[in-house]
């Protein structure tokens, strides 16, 4: 074989087999882009909560006892305040001396980190919870008219041997009571109390949240003054559609978060409100009565009932038409029609 054509052969040779090595390349084939693995996790169904009317809540939590819970109010405690924030209802009215308390209540009270400081039980409060079905928890009670009471609703004497710790705040010792939200739901669960709602209806006529209502007069503030000491004042943040607490010209933030208690509806309600019979502690009737509700800056006279200590309130308008109120949460003022008339400016 001649040179020429022997190179020739090995010439052949080496492009025969570089193509076969590339042959599984040139053969493959393009399955376009592979379909992720990743599952997308469902969105959570969410259940409107029947104290605010907002879609926010698990079915189980729709399906809870609300929890009410004695908030002190003394002036020299209220920087103290914590977790009324996340309440969604706020009761607040006369107790003895001038001073108010508030009861909050909360649909989920495992939103709430911390709560308190917590203060003793009044009459006219175990009826407002008792309005809602509600766990009534507090420390302490005044024995002579609230104490029998009590034997009427569910209520639980918190203190540190069950559900609460003292904090140092550095205020006095009666002034440092706080609960922590999940631990309390838990200890109420573990320790067999009854936790099934039973109705689910909503405690007021709520609008559809898409619809918002509004009125013609103006109350970009609301003052009620339930004694020469105690004025509770709301002022309306246009930005966040929602009304500020403060207490005269102070404004109350949450002593742990810093943020300001806001309130979507304001409601005042005007009744009698005397002394029982040692001169000291307030009695409350929650009969009926006229009333104002406020939102998004604006207000409407209102008639109230409620009647037996186990019913909820009735709101209607001036008319008699059932009252449609805006989803969010509420504080309630109830005070004394002789000397309280609240202020709107």
């Amino acid at each position: 074989m001649s040179k020429k054509i022997f190179s020739l052969v090995v010439c052949l040779l080496i492009l025969l087999l570089s193509g076969c090595s590339e042959a599984p390349e040139r053969l493959s084939v393009d399955k376009g882009d592979e379909p992720s693995s990743t599952v997308k996790e469902p969105e959570p169904v969410l259940y409107k909560n029947p104290l605010t009317g907002i879609s926010e809540l698990s079915k189980d939590k729709v399906d809870d006892r609300p929890v009410a819970i004695m908030i002190n109010n003394i002036a020299v405690a209220q920087p103290v305040q914590t977790g009324i924030n996340k309440a969604d209802i706020v009761y607040e009215t006369e107790v003895e001396g001038g001073i108010t308390r508030l009861m909050a209540v909360y649909q989920d009270v495992t939103k709430a980190e911390r709560i308190g400081s917590i203060r003793s039980a009044r009459y006219a409060y175990v009826d407002l919870a008792l309005g809602h079905n509600a766990i009534y928890l507090h420390r302490g009670q005044d024995e002579v008219y609230c104490g029998p009471h009590l034997n009427d609703i569910d209520d639980i004497d918190i203190s540190e041997s069950n559900y609460a710790t003292r904090i140092s705040n550095g205020l006095s010792t009666e002034h440092t009571l706080y609960t922590f939200g999940e631990t309390l739901w838990n200890g109420i669960v573990n320790d067999g109390y009854k936790t099934e709602r039973g109705s689910s209806d909503p405690w007021v006529n709520f609008s559809d949240e898409s619809s918002p209502v509004s009125f013609e007069s103006t109350a970009g503030s609301v003052s009620v003054p339930f004694s020469s000491q105690y004025e509770t004042v709301f002022k309306y943040d246009s930005a966040s559609g929602m009304y500020t607490r403060y207490f005269g010209n102070t404004v109350r933030k949450d002593y742990y978060t810093g943020e300001t208690v806001k309130v979507k509806n304001v409601f005042v309600l005007l009744t009698a409100i005397n002394s029982y019979s040692d001169g000291y502690h307030r009695q409350v009737s929650l009969n009926s009565g006229d009333g104002y509700y406020c939102v998004n800056g604006t207000y409407t006279p209102i008639k109230w009932s409620k009647g037996s200590a186990k019913s909820g309130f009735k709101f209607t308008d001036a008319n008699g038409n059932e009252l449609t109120v805006n989803p969010g949460n509420s504080w309630v003022c109830i005070a004394s029609k002789s000397n309280s008339q609240p202020v709107f400016e």
